[in-house]
């Protein structure tokens, strides 16, 4: 079974209206925040039949609580932000957003992904996924694209493990 990660299985599990009723204590939307305050997260929602009420969408699963609990007991894996060489491509037809490098070491998996959008600017954020254990041997080279319509003339920026940076 895949070990949950805070990004892809743990942040989506809290909705905006959770963010903002907990505001005032922790913010379910800051990792760091999350890990403090597991254990108190993991007892509201064992034991608070309304938490969260039903007028906002009402309690977890209990298949969430037990995601979030084996997320605790893994250690609070989450993503890496990845480095790498970009590049963004306008041709007559498509914009194309390139990511290459190599892995840091064996076994990572990683990608391109659309981390926010405005009126005028796209942001996309290089991960890397660590694998569970350590592997033997090398990084891997790898090559990310992301693209869309030119009709999108959106500015770029990269967020990546330096930061974020127009592109």
């Amino acid at each position: 079974m895949r070990t949950p990660v805070y990004e892809l299985h743990i942040r989506p599990m809290f909705r905006a209206t959770d963010r903002e009723h907990m505001r005032f204590t922790l913010d379910l939307w800051a990792y760091e925040s999350v890990v403090a305050h597991a254990d108190d997260i993991i007892e509201r929602l064992e034991t608070s039949a309304d938490m969260p009420p039903a007028s906002l969408g009402g309690p977890w699963p209990q298949e969430w609580v037990d995601l979030f609990k084996r997320w605790k007991e893994a250690g609070f894996k989450r993503l890496d932000l990845g480095t790498a060489q970009f590049t963004v491509t306008r041709s007559a037809s498509t914009v194309t957003v390139k990511a290459t490098g190599t892995f840091p070491a064996a076994g990572f998996a990683g990608w391109l992904e659309l981390e926010s959008e405005t009126e005028t600017t796209k942001t996309y954020v290089c991960y890397f996924e660590p694998p569970d254990s350590p592997e033997a041997g090398t990084g891997e080279e790898f090559e990310f694209k992301e693209k869309y319509s030119t009709t999108d003339s959106r500015t770029v920026f990269i967020h990546d493990s330096t930061g974020v940076h127009q592109h």
